[in-house]
């Protein structure tokens, strides 16, 4: 399922555009200086995705930790509940549910921060800028991030993010370049789809959580371990057949 990832960012990234796209558009750098320009843009988006990797790295943490417990197949219905969720859940209620007071300051130190760096005109901070864009709040990355807890493991975790980060890349990129490509309308109408994206996602998530024995969509994970388990080595049938492997030559 990890290649879910590149998907939500690479359609999901039109949601980024609307909610991302005015710093794009006022990052420091002339689109004449075309090979600084480039550059600056890369390390901008390379500072992105490095975040979501150290997110996805301390989930997928979490998840592994439940993994190892015997849970690993709720670790995927438990992903598949979070994406739905956040589909579902009223904006107003997930701010009773969140610390406000806490959130809110770090949230502003976090813009008072970014709005110094915008002003900088070096290569470094637009890593930095990257970086810090990151950990603003997004529906999209805790969708993300739901999935990356479901990888069962912190490299996994860290591996998913970092794809969701180079799928949102394509059309921030191409908006660096032409900011103005993508209509208000057209963002309203593909954003009414994310939604049902990340349902259907989630749903996916959960049936194969479920392990219903259902080919490609909710395979039987307790078979396909046996199987890999009594799955004799290319030596082991040579050993059968009376022939002497070649590491045994």
């Amino acid at each position: 399922m990890i290649w879910s990832a590149f998907v939500i960012g690479l359609v999901g990234s039109v949601h980024c555009l609307g909610m991302c796209g005015p710093i794009v558009l006022v990052l420091p750098g002339d689109v004449r200086e075309r090979g600084r320009f480039f550059v600056s843009r890369v390390l901008y988006n390379l500072g992105r995705a490095v975040t979501y990797a150290f997110m996805g790295l301390v989930v997928g943490f979490i998840g592994q930790s439940i993994a190892l417990a015997g849970y690993q197949q709720w670790l995927g219905i438990a992903a598949g509940v979070l994406m739905i969720l956040s589909v579902l859940l009223p904006t107003k209620t997930a701010r009773k549910i969140l610390p406000t007071k806490q959130y809110d300051r770090a949230l502003e130190a976090l813009k008072s921060r970014l709005g110094k760096l915008l002003a900088n005109t070096s290569q470094s901070s637009l890593f930095t800028i990257g970086i810090l864009n990151g950990f603003l709040p997004c529906g999209l990355v805790y969708m993300a991030l739901a999935g990356s807890l479901a990888m069962g493991s912190a490299i996994g975790g860290a591996a998913y993010m970092f794809l969701f980060g180079l799928g949102t890349l394509p059309l921030l990129f191409a908006a660096s370049y032409a900011g103005g490509m993508i209509t208000g309308e057209m963002r309203r109408k593909i954003n009414r789809l994310i939604p049902v994206g990340v349902f259907l996602l989630g749903t996916l998530f959960i049936l194969r959580g479920l392990s219903l024995g259902i080919p490609f969509i909710s395979p039987d994970m307790d078979m396909m371990k046996k199987k890999g388990s009594m799955k004799p080595d290319r030596a082991q049938v040579e050993l059968m057949q009376g022939e002497t492997p070649p590491c045994c030559k």
